[in-house]
C-alpha cells in the first residue's frame, strides 16, 4: 500500500510539471479545496522576506506560483507592486481575501496564469520562484529563467526559493 501511495504521488507531481495547464489547474484546485496547504498561509518569518525586502527596495515583484502568503506578509513598506500569479483559482481567491482583509488591495494584484507559459505586461525589480521551480520541467528551467530575465528592470533579481532534504533527513533552504 505505501509502495502504491508513493507512485501515485510521484504521478501527481510530474502532471503538475509536465501535463497540461488545465489539468494541473484542476489538481490544483481539488487541493487548494481541501485543508492541504493551510499550513503555507501563515509563513511570517520565513527567509524569504529577508532577501525580498533587501532587493524590491520599494520596487514591484512578480510572484510566480504565488500561493496566498508572499503579498500578505511582506512587509508593506519594502514593495509597491506586488503581482502575483497562479495556476488555481481557489488559491488566488484566497489570496484576494487576505489582501482585502488587511488593506492592501490597492498593491497587491493576482492574475490566474500557468506561469510556464505567462507573459509579463511589464518589467519588475524582483521575479520570485518560492518553491514554484520544482514545478518547472528540469528540461524548461534555462529556457523559463532566459524568458522572464528580460522582464527584470536593469537592477532586478531573481529570487529562488526551495527547500531541499540532505541524506540525513534535515530540511536546508536555499536562496538565490
Amino acid at each position: 500500500m505505501h509502495l502504491a501511495k508513493r507512485v501515485i504521488g510521484m504521478m501527481q507531481s510530474g502532471l503538475k510539471s509536465y501535463g497540461p495547464s488545465m489539468l494541473k489547474r484542476r489538481m490544483w484546485d481539488a487541493e487548494y479545496s481541501t485543508d492541504k496547504w493551510d499550513f503555507a498561509d501563515h509563513t511570517v518569518g520565513d527567509c524569504v522576506y529577508e532577501h525580498l525586502e533587501r532587493h524590491a527596495k520599494n520596487g514591484s515583484i512578480l510572484d510566480l506560483g504565488c500561493g496566498t502568503n508572499t503579498g500578505n506578509e511582506l512587509a508593506e513598506h519594502c514593495y509597491r507592486k506586488y503581482v502575483g500569479t497562479d495556476i488555481s483559482e481557489v488559491c488566488l481567491n484566497k489570496a484576494r481575501r487576505r489582501t482585502k482583509e488587511i488593506g492592501r488591495a490597492g498593491k497587491n494584484e493576482f492574475l490566474l496564469a500557468d506561469f510556464l507559459t505567462y507573459v509579463p505586461a511589464e518589467k519588475f525589480d524582483v521575479i520570485l520562484f518560492r518553491e514554484s521551480m520544482y514545478h518547472v520541467p528540469m528540461n524548461k528551467i534555462k529556457e523559463t529563467l532566459d524568458r522572464y530575465s528580460k522582464y527584470l528592470t536593469d537592477r532586478g533579481v531573481f529570487v529562488v526559493r526551495m527547500a531541499t532534504s540532505g541524506p540525513d533527513g534535515v530540511m536546508t533552504t536555499t536562496i538565490e
